[in-house]
């Protein structure tokens, strides 16, 4: 069994949904949890600290532990508040899963800047208030896990959600140098981008007779987004810096990789045209790599043209492209 007895773990947005059921079962393995939710509305308006405290009622009934957090990921105060909140009741802290978010639906070209200045204080901002003070801790206390809950809506895209996905796609890249820095000092960071039945898929769909009916909906339980999350935030997971798909219980990788692309002799000067000649091979997917950070994709092409990234230096190898 993946035991969390004697960590600690943070979940914001756990009052309902999906966080509700991580903190539920991280607090099942053992793990004293703190849940955070403010106990707003699906679009941030509101608060009610019993969202909160009926998890933690409902843990402590099981004979768990776990404290109520109403503060708001979308100041750095409120982050900072979270994070003392977890080392001042328990004195340590080996998970952070950031889920806290808002939702709303409305097509770009009538998106406003407030809405999407909310979107992105909640969950990007959120996210970065949430994790540095948690970073810190981590890194004082010789390691810890981060599960960013991401979307797919940020990477594939979702129509009418443009401020909703480019703040889930900017979680990514936050989660990928989080990955890179903390790893020398045990720090491991991941995403993960849940389809499950909850508040958000009912606003996106809206037609409550589909809903009732429809088989993909009683297919995407949100429960069978849970043993992913979970597992990310084990001392299970020894891996850093990768992104997974959980969806009606199919559970997948998802990754940007670089493709092998075509590569101008190095004494042309590439024009327009030739791009439009060589786009076939631009494009193609066949053979790609994954990057670990830009310095990959910038010795990858080091590596193929035959220099050294940097004066003095030998020319490394780069791996193999795989096909796709």
């Amino acid at each position: 069994m993946i035991d969390f007895t004697g960590q600690v773990a943070v979940v914001t947005g756990a009052g309902r949904g999906l966080g509700r059921l991580y903190a539920l079962d991280l607090a099942r393995r053992g793990a004293a949890v703190v849940v955070n939710d403010i106990g707003g509305s699906m679009r941030g308006e509101g608060t009610d600290s019993r969202v909160a405290d009926d998890v933690v009622d409902q843990i402590k009934r099981a004979g768990g532990t776990a404290i109520a957090s109403y503060d708001s990921v979308d100041s750095p105060a409120g982050g900072q508040a979270i994070i003392d909140a977890a080392v001042e009741a328990f004195g340590r802290l080996d998970a952070v899963i950031s889920n806290a978010g808002i939702f709303g639906t409305v097509a770009f070209e009538d998106l406003s800047l407030d809405d999407w200045a909310r979107m992105l204080r909640v969950h990007l901002d959120g996210g970065f208030y949430l994790s540095q003070p948690a970073y810190r801790v981590m890194r004082n206390n010789g390691g810890g896990r981060f599960v960013f809950i991401s979307s797919s809506a940020g990477i594939f895209g979702q129509p009418m959600e443009a401020h909703y996905a480019a703040a889930k796609a900017g979680l990514v890249g936050l989660t990928n140098v989080i990955a890179i820095e903390g790893e020398a000092h045990g720090i491991v960071a991941n995403s993960v981008m849940p389809t499950g039945f909850s508040r958000m898929v009912t606003e996106t769909v809206g037609d409550e007779k589909f809903l009732a009916e429809s088989g993909f909906m009683q297919a995407i339980r949100p429960e069978l987004v849970v043993p992913l999350v979970t597992f990310l935030a084990s001392s299970a997971c020894t891996f850093t810096h990768r992104n997974y798909s959980a969806a009606a219980g199919r559970y997948a990788r998802v990754f940007v990789g670089l493709s092998e692309g075509w590569l101008a002799d190095a004494a042309s000067q590439p024009t327009a045209e030739d791009i439009q000649a060589h786009l076939e091979q631009i494009s193609s997917t066949e053979k790609f790599v994954v990057p670990a950070s830009i310095v990959d994709e910038v010795l990858e092409v080091c590596a193929r043209r035959g220099v050294s990234a940097m004066p003095g230096e030998a020319d490394v190898a780069f791996p193999e492209p795989r096909g796709s």
